[in-house]
């Protein structure tokens, strides 16, 4: 890209920008629980299936520390995404 030519990236280091499919299984798996997307849709392509699962999963060791101690009082809490809106 242009920004190499600016300057702005290190030398022979490049940067690709994000495909519509990553941002738009982003955005759903940060909103609704891949189960509720199953149940709202007939069929769902599987690399859309594929990037929502990826996307539905903490990205850093602090995010996977704190959903993992949710459950361990053994109540029925939600996890990451499950709002009720």
């Amino acid at each position: 890209g242009g920004g190499a030519a600016l300057g702005l990236l290190p030398p022979g280091k490049t940067q690709s920008p994000e495909s519509l499919l990553d941002i738009a299984a982003r955005r759903v798996a940060e909103k609704w629980p891949f189960q509720r997307v199953e149940e709202r849709f007939e069929r769902i392509p599987e690399p859309v299936q594929r990037r929502i699962v990826y996307w539905s999963f903490p990205r850093s060791e602090r995010e996977i520390c704190m959903y993992s101690s949710f459950n361990t009082g053994g109540g029925a809490a939600g996890g990451p995404g499950d709002d009720s809106d």
